[in-house]
């Protein structure tokens, strides 16, 4: 006989991102400790949608007004909207959950925040700690000491090395790599700033800025529209 609903879990966004972390939601949400069979599981969108990949979609509001237990994490890449959807969910009473993938690891000395999501082949080294809502994209790695603040992005591939600090909704590109600090003298990246795809970063990033390249330089803005280059 097949377990009835008792909530439902949540995952926001039906783009690539959602749909790389959705195959693993049941081993996390297992992990954590919840029974996926008693949960109805879905993409959550701003409107109902077909199903993907078998998985219903359901709009934001129809899941902020269910009764009963409401579970969520935000499979979204853009570090500004997570933290909007964040806000408005938490609100209204949904809970935020921590998704882990299957084989990740995450050494004992270390501490993830509420509702991140650590993708397929990520590593958290020793006395690490990672923020809430981060996304830690496959093959990427948190070394020793780090600090990485809230709504952070490492997109896949990212490589930071040991006593780094990240501020809030920062965004590592693929494949970036972060220099080593010292416990005297950590690496800083600013909250807000974009790290570009590839990027080798030797120095500390100012907060809100873009920098790109090996060695990273900063990116000026363009003249005719002022946007930062991503």
């Amino acid at each position: 006989m097949t377990p009835v609903a008792e909530g439902c879990f949540g995952l926001f966004g039906t783009g690539g991102c959602a749909r790389s972390i959705m195959p693993f939601v049941p081993g996390a949400l297992a992990a954590a400790g919840e029974d996926p069979a008693r949960l109805q599981i879905a993409f959550i969108d701003r409107q109902a949608g077909q199903a993907i990949s078998g998985i219903p979609v359901l709009s934001e509001a129809d899941f902020l007004a269910r009764p009963g237990r409401r579970l969520f994490a935000l499979g979204i890449a853009e570090p500004a909207l997570r933290q909007r959807l964040a806000a408005t969910t938490e609100a209204a009473g949904a809970v935020a959950t921590t998704l882990i993938a299957p084989g990740v690891q995450v050494f004992a000395s270390s501490h993830v925040g509420a509702g991140s999501v650590l993708c397929p082949g990520a590593i958290v080294t020793a006395d690490a700690r990672i923020g809430r809502h981060v996304h830690l994209n496959l093959m990427s790695y948190v070394e020793h000491d780090c600090r990485i603040g809230d709504f952070v992005t490492f997109a896949p591939g990212v490589k930071c090395n040991g006593a780094v600090e990240i501020g809030e909704a920062a965004y590592l590109g693929a494949g970036a790599m972060i220099r080593q600090g010292t416990a005297g003298r950590p690496m800083r990246i600013g909250a807000g700033a974009v790290i570009g795809m590839g990027a080798v970063v030797l120095q500390d990033v100012r907060e809100g800025t873009t920098v790109a390249g090996n060695p990273a330089r900063e990116l000026l803005p363009r003249e005719e529209g002022g946007n930062h280059a991503r």
